[in-house]
């Protein structure tokens, strides 16, 4: 058993006694939670942000009845910001720097919203997208969800499974069951969001519908699109705002729902997104048409449109209706301020990067969010750079370090490489020029500097916290999955990374072998590899730790399977891989099944 797992089990544990045994007796006067989530939707894309051409009057009920916050940052990208939300830390500490193999695994060790409100006698549940990790100990259910339907990985369609998703009748994860159902995600998750909140209970809810839309691919119902390609729209714009219609008329699903169960007057319902718009083809391209409420940049930028999301929040009787602010708040607020609202002490141990945001919500007074500052860095690969992709923001300056290609930046760079980024830092006034049009550096050098240094404080402080406890592993053979699937989306590596570099051109066929971090029981497994097209003579590979098999393949075969496969208690680095015409190969899954538990 691996001692640092199981010291943090121990705490969680403790953790969940205290704060259940303080704050049970209180659970019915707590409000009940609805954070509702969107994928990829800008602060343009709502009709009162002065859009030309959507309206999204359901949204909207939610500024006419409470509060809404003009100036929300999140991370640019999906895995970052959902870290952030569920643990007000930020996600560098917590292990994910990216989206896709192991960049967007959280630790198991993080205590999550869910957890901590789980203990204190809420009902906790998920419905839509999850993205931190698909395997234990970091799965929904194993970080405080105790109500489960989610696709896998960081959208339907992706690596991680099944091959040939779609948004229509979609293979779903209901509490870790592969299942089909019957219509499109959107509504789907909202009917089993909708499920969970009209459950008889006397306990109060936490209610997370996190909806894969309108992310790429965009699958929408035609009818839905067609009145945007009857404004002579762009058709991917057409097929975005079908699907922004669309969550749109569920968001009024769920605020109708709680109006006829008499429950709306305690309960806070949030809508906010991810991150900004991806609305380029490319990024030298930009779709005609597609509005962007004059911010400059796009999803993974770190301007502005990237990390400047729409954020509305009610909640009738403690938050003024028809009210704004342009306080700037932070993803990572709502893990405090909702705890606080939820009259519950956050877990001492952990380091809040969070403020709690209650007291401008509900009586409008700032309490010392003025000057506080807000740390943003991308970059593709498990290795953070200083000093490449960042930008400190502040409510009136931005510090701005760019990149053309951010998922580029996958080797150190040189001294050469850095003397030009810093040299080329970007400030902004972002209160008098919120496009981020006039670069004020070199008229204020000493706000640079100022700004830089703390900066670099910042870097050093996560990162040797994340150094410290490394990159989360799946697991192999623990009860909670005895049975695991391993994707090209969770996988890693040299010719992983590689994938992304340069920003060179690239085709399908490219970088196609990686391995899987794992941490093993002691035990007997079947190991099954889904196959790409083989040709005669190739050989598929187990190599393990000492662990070492392999098997012959016939042309054309699609599975292979190790029987009877004795794998060690331990940590290390799983290779699954196929040798046809001498550079190996990944399998497309592989799955892993414990036999003597």
């Amino acid at each position: 058993m691996n001692p640092i797992c199981t010291s943090s089990t121990a705490l969680k544990l403790i953790i969940s006694v205290l704060i259940l045994m303080v704050t049970s007796a209180h659970a019915q006067d707590r409000p009940n939670i609805v954070i509702m989530m969107t994928d990829d939707q800008g602060y343009g894309d709502i009709g009162m942000h002065n859009n030309p051409f959507l309206k999204t009057p359901n949204i909207e009920r939610l500024a006419t009845n409470g509060l809404e916050m003009t100036h929300l940052i999140t991370y640019p990208n999906c895995s970052a910001t959902r870290a952030g939300l569920m643990t007000g830390r930020y996600p560098y500490r917590t292990g994910v720097t990216a989206v896709t193999q192991v960049d967007h695994f959280m630790r198991g060790s993080e205590t999550t919203l869910a957890e901590v409100l789980s203990a204190a006698g809420y009902r906790t549940g998920i419905f839509g997208k999850w993205h931190l990790g698909d395997n234990h100990p970091m799965r929904p259910t194993d970080q405080g969800f105790q109500e489960v339907l989610v696709h896998k990985g960081g959208g339907i369609g992706q690596d991680a499974g099944p091959a040939g998703n779609t948004y229509f009748d979609p293979i779903l994860e209901h509490n870790n069951v592969s299942k089909r159902y019957e219509g499109y995600s959107d509504d789907i998750f909202t009917n089993a969001a909708i499920d969970f909140i009209e459950q008889k209970s006397d306990k109060p809810f936490l209610a997370y519908l996190a909806t894969n839309l309108p992310h790429l691919p965009l699958q929408v119902p035609d009818e839905l699109a067609e009145p945007y390609r009857k404004m002579g729209l762009h058709e991917d714009n057409a097929l975005v705002y079908g699907m922004i219609a669309s969550i749109d008329y569920n968001v009024g699903r769920v605020l109708d729902k709680l109006q006829a169960l008499g429950i709306e007057e305690n309960t806070i319902v949030i809508f906010t997104s991810d991150n900004g718009p991806r609305h380029r083809r490319t990024k030298n391209d930009s779709y005609p048409g597609r509005w962007v409420s004059n911010l400059r940049g796009t999803k993974t930028s770190v301007y502005d449109a990237g990390i400047r999301v729409p954020f509305f929040v009610s909640w009738p009787g403690k938050i003024a209706a028809h009210s704004q602010t342009n306080e700037m708040g932070t993803i990572m607020d709502l893990f405090p301020t909702l705890l606080e609202a939820a009259q519950i002490k956050s877990p001492k141990d952990n380091h809040i990067d969070g403020q709690s945001l209650l007291p401008l919500w509900t009586k409008n007074i700032n309490d010392g969010l003025e000057e506080r500052d807000f740390f943003v860095q991308l970059h593709y690969g498990p290795t953070p750079f200083k000093y490449m992709h960042f930008t400190l923001r502040t409510p009136k300056y931005k510090l701005v370090s760019p990149h053309p290609f951010p998922h580029g930046i996958v080797h150190q760079p040189t001294d050469w490489v850095l003397k030009n980024v810093l040299k080329n830092l970007e400030l902004y006034d972002v209160q008098a020029d919120p496009s981020e049009r006039i670069n004020i550096a070199k008229d204020h050098p000493k706000i640079v500097d100022a700004m830089l240094l703390r900066y670099e404080n910042w870097f050093d402080e996560v990162t040797e916290e994340r150094a410290a406890a490394g990159i989360e592993r799946i697991s192999l053979g623990h009860p909670a999955e005895p049975e695991v699937s391993l994707s090209r989306f969770d996988w890693g590596g040299p010719r992983v990374i590689s994938r992304f570099d340069y920003g060179g051109p690239r085709v399908i066929e490219d970088n196609q072998l990686g391995h899987w971090r794992v941490r093993s029981e002691k035990g007997l497994y079947t190991v099954t590899y889904d196959l790409p097209e083989v040709s005669e003579g190739a050989v598929a590979y187990l190599k393990y730790g000492k662990v070492y098999l392999s098997k012959s393949l016939n042309p054309g075969q699609k599975q292979v399977t190790f029987e009877q496969v004795e794998l060690p208690a331990g940590e290390g680095n799983f290779h699954a891989y196929i040798r046809d015409q001498r550079l190996p190969v990944g399998p497309y899954f592989v799955q892993v099944n414990r036999l003597d538990l």
